[in-house]
């Protein structure tokens, strides 16, 4: 969907239109899921954060005053919802723990980056995940996170030297971009 299709979408979305909202959503789905499980770790916890963003969104679309932003309004509505999961989370003893493993045919390299990501702390992992696998920029993330653009430049230089670190890069000026 082009940026200018999904303002369009918008202002159908806040006069009213289901179907607009839905195509939205089915349009960015894909993505929330992936931002959703950097932070969360069960896939049930993502459906659940998923779920409420949308509910959120529906109900208060009428609030956001520019169409353009919408992902990133979208977005920080999930990243909120994720937060208030973990913070639940954490209130509760976990009695047992479950591991998911899913099998991928995406191959080895793939599997042990999204294992490194997932292995950094959560400030670290949601920017990356958000800049480098969801193509938002800095700008957009601050927006996104309610951080300064320079916490989120920090961030990304400091999960990209631990990545490094893990993917045993030996030369200090490799690019991520040649790794992720």
């Amino acid at each position: 969907m082009q940026e200018a299709h999904v303002e369009a979408e918008v202002r159908l979305a806040q006069q009213g239109s289901r179907e607009a909202f839905a195509g939205l959503i089915r349009h960015y789905e894909g993505i929330m899921y992936r931002v959703a499980k950097s932070i969360l770790k069960q896939d049930v916890d993502c459906a659940d954060a998923i779920q409420e963003t949308i509910l959120k969104a529906y109900r208060q679309l009428h609030t956001l005053r520019d169409p353009k932003l919408f992902k990133a309004w979208l977005m920080r509505i999930l990243v909120n919802q994720c937060r208030t999961i973990l913070k639940a989370q954490k209130r509760m003893i976990p009695t047992v723990e479950l591991v998911e493993r899913s099998a991928t045919n995406d191959g080895y390299q793939e599997v042990e980056i999204r294992e490194m990501v997932d292995a950094l702390h959560e400030e670290l992992r949601v920017v990356i995940t958000l800049y480098y696998l969801q193509d938002i920029p800095v700008k957009q993330i601050a927006q996104i996170l309610d951080q300064p653009e320079g916490t989120i430049k920090s961030r990304l230089s400091r999960a990209r030297t631990e990545l490094s670190r893990m993917l045993g890069l030996k030369k200090k000026g490799e690019s991520m971009h040649e790794s992720l």
